[in-house]
């Protein structure tokens, strides 16, 4: 039986919604995984989103909060705000309190990864201050640690990420992920999906 990685992410101008597209092919690199891209809901009104310019939002469905229980493991993808998840993630796991009163996701491996605005602004506090929801809900954080090899200590060009999972910077808005920062992605999304795929052949 397939091992099944879901990839779920808020992006509000696509930055962690391409990291969240090389994730799940770095996944399905993995024989016997299946990984499943999956939208958390928008909690602003298109006329808030309209005067941010924000673009309109992709086709990849919207997942509910009992649908995670489905998974063998989980990627959570955010921007960052002032050094935290997004509003609209953590309204998201605010949502999931069925699932922890069950421990529907003890057990279960879970990887972060995200976005921030600058070098400073939260490539390691974004993922830090979130594994607070994974512990409350009984999942195995698995960072990347230094597997992505020389990637990780690149210093001649501008590089998101840490030992927590792939990240981006996205600037002003206009910069996108770099080609870096994409097989950073990658690599999270294949080096999870065997982490996952061992665990649930150890159940």
């Amino acid at each position: 039986m397939a091992t099944k990685v879901y990839i779920v992410y808020y992006s509000m101008y696509g930055h962690v919604a391409k990291l969240a597209e090389e994730i799940q092919k770095g996944a399905a690199s993995v024989e016997g995984v299946e990984a499943k891209l999956w939208q958390v809901p928008e909690t602003l009104p298109d006329e808030v989103l309209g005067k941010m310019g924000a673009p309109s939002k992709s086709d990849v469905p919207i997942i509910t909060p009992n649908e995670l229980a489905e998974a063998d493991g989980l990627l959570f993808g955010f921007p960052t705000r002032f050094g935290m998840m997004a509003a609209q993630f953590k309204a998201f796991f605010d949502a999931t309190g069925g699932l922890w009163r069950t421990q529907q996701l003890a057990g279960k491996p879970a990887g972060i990864f995200y976005s921030t605005g600058s070098q400073g602004g939260g490539q390691e506090t974004t993922p830090l201050t979130a594994i607070t929801q994974l512990v409350h809900h009984g999942l195995i954080f698995v960072p990347i640690g230094y597997t992505f090899g020389a990637g990780m200590f690149e210093m001649e060009n501008i590089k998101g990420g840490s030992p927590y999972g792939a990240g981006t910077f996205a600037g002003d808005g206009t910069r996108q992920p770099s080609e870096l920062e994409l097989q950073q992605a990658f690599h999270q999304g294949k080096y999870f999906a065997g982490v996952a795929k061992k665990l649930k052949g150890t159940a």
